[in-house]
């Protein structure tokens, strides 16, 4: 397979916005929409889309942040969120979208890449581990309504 990128834009939006419910299916609909706006225009953050011939295959979103657990330096590059359609998994796509992120963070004066998922996501590991991700700690996170 043949893979091309290109960062996104307005018109890409719906395309954009269904990638991230495959990614967060419980999500409401407006927290998904909530700062898609900001995102397009920042300069700090980005979204790039893969393409196979004519065909959206995945796309990954990506940011610069001050900090990540377990990284030494500052800006990180970070992946937000990533997604592939599940017909197009091992086809190679997530790792050229992967590269391509790193390469985005790279050019801004970036030394480290991060990201999280899912304690439950064992396909995401597993990607993140095939790409040369090292899983750096766990976390649980608690809330209690008062």
């Amino acid at each position: 397979m043949d893979i091309s990128i290109r960062r996104i834009t307005n018109k890409d939006r719906q395309q954009w916005f269904d990638m991230r419910k495959g990614i967060w299916p419980e999500a409401p609909d407006g927290y998904l929409n909530f700062d898609m706006d900001e995102i397009l225009e920042s300069d700090r953050d980005v979204v790039f889309f893969a393409y196979d011939g004519e065909r959206v295959v995945g796309m990954i979103e990506v940011s610069l942040r001050e900090y990540a657990e377990a990284c030494e330096t500052s800006p990180v590059g970070y992946i937000e969120g990533w997604f592939v359609y599940p017909e197009f998994r091992g086809s190679g796509a997530a790792g050229v979208l992967a590269q391509t992120a790193e390469n985005w963070a790279r050019e801004r004066g970036c030394t480290e890449m991060a990201s999280d998922t899912w304690l439950d996501n064992e396909p995401s590991i597993r990607a993140h581990i095939k790409l040369g991700y090292v899983e750096v700690e766990r976390l649980v996170h608690f809330v209690k309504r008062i």
